[in-house]
């Protein structure tokens, strides 16, 4: 990912202000190798959580230079009172007790997530040894939705260099949060799937896709993205959309003029909205797998903090550059 365009601009940003990004899983030896390469570059420094000594141990196990970087325990904390007085707070709906919310403090992901809170750490980035779940709950509980907000979605992104020498970026939701999402939550994930594209250049074309290309297929799922796409259409006029589509009548300009003559998006599509978790997940892995795409993510939408969440599979060099898009995120943001 380093010779794409839109990383470097990401990286470009990070050194005009920098930004610290906590890892909730300190001792794991690919969250250490991003951490040692992060500390070198002075753009981007970590807060590992974790026992210090276990931390130490584990780097120098691995051979990971972490000098320079910020390792926190949440057994050893000093302001762990605050924090918790700060967590009650934030859960009094639930009537959490400083008691519980210490235990809940013990864990990593619950840690990290209130670092952020409390303006510690401008961004996180967790999951290597946990699921997307673990990451989302705290997130939710304690960061909660931006205003305007009612979810939580995800969007990967994908690259590829194209036969012009520029990579092709696509953008595709939601693949990893949302298991059925209704018309109303479709209309807020095109949004910030179409908001995250433009993060790493891409210029949005917005597609609402289905097994029926405008009234070619009939059934609720049909019915569903059509709606979903006719209310984005009122929402977001600026945004070019268009759905329901076909995967091939999306973004083969052939089969588009086949299928909608002269439709603007039809065709030309580069942010995809999935009517589901299994066609988004499965959608984003296909072209991963077969289509030579790198992928990138999920980065989570709609919070109001940058958090992000690591598939249990990643790599080290994973690791690195979604600690540098969730970093980026908080550029952006502030721009």
């Amino acid at each position: 990912m380093d010779n794409f365009k839109g990383f470097g601009m990401m990286i470009g940003k990070l050194k005009k202000s920098p930004k610290t990004i906590v890892f909730t899983e300190g001792t794991d030896p690919r969250i250490l190798e991003a951490a040692s390469r992060l500390l070198a570059s002075n753009f981007l420094t970590p807060i590992l959580v974790g026992s210090e000594e276990e931390v130490m141990a584990a780097a120098e196990e691995y051979g990971f230079n972490i000098r320079g970087g910020r390792i926190i325990d949440p057994e050893n904390f000093d302001r762990i009172d605050e924090m918790i007085e700060m967590f009650c707070e934030l859960r009094k709906s639930k009537g959490v007790t400083p008691e519980q919310a210490r235990e809940f403090l013990k864990q990593g992901n619950y840690f990290g997530t209130m670092l952020v809170k409390m303006g510690i750490a401008d961004a996180l980035l967790g999951g290597a040894t946990y699921s997307t779940a673990d990451t989302v709950r705290p997130a939710l509980q304690l960061i909660k939705t931006r205003p305007g907000h009612t979810i939580v979605s995800s969007c990967f992104i994908l690259v590829r260099p194209s036969a012009t020498g520029e990579n092709e970026v696509l953008a595709m939701g939601d693949c990893a949060i949302n298991l059925k999402p209704s018309e109303d939550e479709l209309v807020e994930i095109a949004a910030t799937t179409a908001e995250c594209g433009t993060h790493f250049g891409i210029e949005p074309k917005v597609a609402f896709l289905s097994y029926s290309t405008l009234g070619s297929g009939k059934g609720e799922d049909v019915d569903k993205v059509r709606n979903a796409a006719a209310k984005a259409k009122a929402a977001y006029p600026e945004l070019p959309i268009e759905g329901e589509l076909q995967f091939d009548a999306a973004v083969s300009p052939r089969v588009a003029r086949t299928k909608c003559p002269g439709n603007p998006v039809a065709g030309q599509a580069n942010v995809f909205v999935f009517p589901d978790i299994n066609a988004g997940n499965i959608g984003y892995k296909i072209a991963q797998r077969l289509g030579n795409f790198e992928a990138y993510g999920p980065i989570l939408m709609g919070l109001n903090a940058p958090i992000n969440d690591l598939s249990r599979g990643c790599n080290a060099e994973e690791v690195y550059s979604m600690a540098i898009i969730t970093a980026a995120l908080v550029e952006e943001k502030e721009a």
